[in-house]
């Protein structure tokens, strides 16, 4: 797996997971890349530093390690911990907190009822489902405790 710093013509920053360098000029070439944030497709590859295992890190150094992602629960297949807690934590520093008005907010901003812009918040399943229904697109995330009353 080969993860590589992308960006779009609107100054968007992103990575990008491919099988291999071929895979990467494969889904440029035929047109498949674009901008999670603004869907451009005028995508370039940036640089980025490499990360090399040497293994040289003692066992006893990473035990002693407070990992951000302790007590996530590991609910995504072949995704590591590690990953989601980045994921996390983009989405925590890029989104704005409403709370328990998630549902209605969501709702107002996909009927253009205010104005756009990333939230996250707490819904019920009932309501996930209705607002999936609506053709409203939600997703759920574990979020750890410790992130929970965050102001920001």
């Amino acid at each position: 797996m080969i993860v590589y710093d992308l960006e779009c013509e609107n100054s968007h920053r992103f990575e990008g997971w491919f099988g291999s360098a071929d895979d990467y000029e494969k889904q440029l070439v035929e047109k498949l890349l674009s901008c999670p944030m603004c869907n451009s497709g005028n995508v370039v590859r940036r640089p980025s530093a490499s990360y090399v295992n040497t293994g040289a890190v003692e066992k006893s150094s990473r035990e002693n390690q407070q990992l951000p992602n302790a007590g996530l629960p590991r609910q995504y297949a072949n995704v590591p911990p590690e990953i989601v807690a980045q994921v996390i934590a983009h989405i925590v520093k890029n989104t704005e907190d409403v709370g328990n008005q998630f549902p209605e907010e969501a709702r107002k901003i996909h009927y253009n009822e205010a104005p756009e812009r990333h939230i996250r918040g707490t819904a019920s399943a009932k309501d996930v489902e209705l607002l999936r229904d609506e053709g409203i697109d939600v997703m759920s995330l574990p979020l750890p405790a410790h992130l929970t009353n965050k102001t920001h």
